[in-house]
């Protein structure tokens, strides 16, 4: 359910306690493992840890009056949810700008924990790990996926799904460019190789 409150700490003031504890745990894990170049602030109804414009100019690539989300704490009418944009938004041009490696990386880590992933959304780029209390979650990994996406790496993710969109001005010729380097780069280890 979305909310309108202004700030994070008026959104959780306003859930039942049980919620409150458990959405507080999951925050205070994010914003230990947070890079400096991202804030926290209320978007689209939910507690989100964001890229400022000061940062991403860009802002996000459905509404660019809205700052880069890369996560987020939500509380539903059945459950509640972390929003993993940086591990589950798809990456590369078919995605929201994930992160394919650290998706593979969180699915083995949670799996070792022993609990269930429980997933949702849509087009296969689902980025809601939903919860119902906090025992369902791996908040160790959690926290790790948060760390190991600073925020340049996140926007160097967001500009690779936006050029592979076409929705980067010259993306194309650019993207080119990179092909033609990378195999004139080969030919050059294939032919000192010979030698």
């Amino acid at each position: 359910m979305k909310s309108n409150a202004k700030t994070v700490e008026e959104y959780l003031a306003s859930l039942p306690e049980e919620r409150r504890i458990a959405l507080s745990a999951v925050r205070e894990v994010i914003l230990a493992n947070l890079d400096r170049d991202y804030e926290e602030c209320m978007l689209w109804g939910v507690a989100a840890y964001v890229v400022p414009h000061r940062v991403w100019a860009r802002g996000h690539h459905t509404d660019p009056g809205k700052p880069l989300m890369m996560c987020g704490v939500s509380s539903q009418k059945n459950d509640m949810v972390v929003y993993m944009m940086n591990v589950y938004g798809g990456g590369g041009a078919d995605g929201g700008g994930g992160d394919p490696a650290l998706r593979e990386w969180f699915e083995g880590a949670w799996a070792k924990t022993g609990k269930k992933l429980h997933l949702a959304g849509s087009g296969g780029a689902g980025c809601c790990v939903r919860f119902k209390k906090l025992d369902d979650l791996a908040l160790d990994v959690i926290g790790e996926a948060v760390r190991r996406t600073p925020a340049k790496r996140h926007m160097e993710n967001q500009l690779g799904m936006l050029v592979g969109r076409g929705k980067v001005a010259g993306a194309k010729k650019v993207a080119k460019k990179k092909v033609v380097k990378k195999k004139a780069a080969k030919k050059k280890v294939k032919r000192s190789a010979r030698r």
